[in-house]
């Protein structure tokens, strides 16, 4: 991913990643491809834009309220927030 936002990355083993990504206002995460299933627990309550092949739609985060998603799905994470905005992503490998 070459977006703006900050990827730290916590766990990288044989099991998961686990990265956190923190968004100032309209930084992105960049066009990515994911390649294992994973999950997002956004750390705070805000909406995101998401682009796609399909054009552009947004999804509204709650903090603490995590989703599943399975391996292939590609996008670009926007913050779509007035603030910062920041997410754990968890992938299963």
């Amino acid at each position: 991913m070459t977006g703006s936002a900050k990827a730290t990355v916590f766990i990288d083993n044989q099991r998961v990643i686990v990265t956190e990504y923190r968004f100032a206002p309209g930084e992105n995460t960049g066009w990515h491809r994911h390649g294992h299933d994973y999950v997002v627990v956004p750390l705070m309550d805000g909406k995101v834009k998401l682009l796609t092949k399909d054009g552009e739609s947004f999804a509204e985060m709650k903090k603490g309220a995590p989703y599943f998603r399975k391996e292939g799905v590609e996008h670009d994470v926007i913050n779509a927030n007035e603030g910062e905005y920041a997410f754990i992503e968890i992938e299963l490998k």
